[in-house]
């Protein structure tokens, strides 16, 4: 599992959109070793990490692992399209998050275009990275044929 620090944390949300997220969102204690969301559950809405660190999980490729900390928006591409979400969210401390629901998010987004431009650019990191992991392992694969 990768360790995602302060400098090249990539879903690390800039302070206003945090603030605007605190003020949506109910704080949840998640015990270390406790589940925010699993891969295919339906979309709850995103998760901001305020005190711990939280892994994702990609099923089935764990070089693609990564643990996030305080700080860090969890679950965006889900929240965005209303999907399940197709990743998983371990605590690997003791952490306190707070969820904000799908339609908080979103009216979010719609009436502070600023916060949404954030939002993106955090999503856009984050397909940027999935894209150029999956490339990577791609030619690992084919190197070792």
């Amino acid at each position: 599992m990768k360790n995602v620090g302060p400098g090249s944390n990539i879903l690390n949300a800039p302070a206003d959109l945090k603030s605007s997220l605190e003020a949506l969102g109910q704080t949840e204690q998640i015990p270390a070793g406790g589940v925010l969301f699993n891969t295919g559950d339906e979309n709850l809405g995103v998760f901001l990490v305020r005190k711990g660190k939280v892994c994702l999980r990609v099923e089935g490729l764990p070089r693609l692992d990564r643990a996030f900390p305080a700080g860090s928006l969890l679950g965006l591409p889900a929240t965005f399209t209303g999907n399940e979400y197709s990743l998983t969210a371990i605590a690997v401390t003791n952490s306190e998050v707070m969820r904000i629901t799908r339609d908080d998010f979103l009216r979010l987004m719609r009436e502070q275009p600023v916060l949404c431009q954030q939002a993106t650019d955090m999503l856009s990191r984050e397909v940027c990275f999935i894209q150029a992991a999956v490339t990577q392992q791609m030619h690992a694969l084919v190197s070792a044929k």
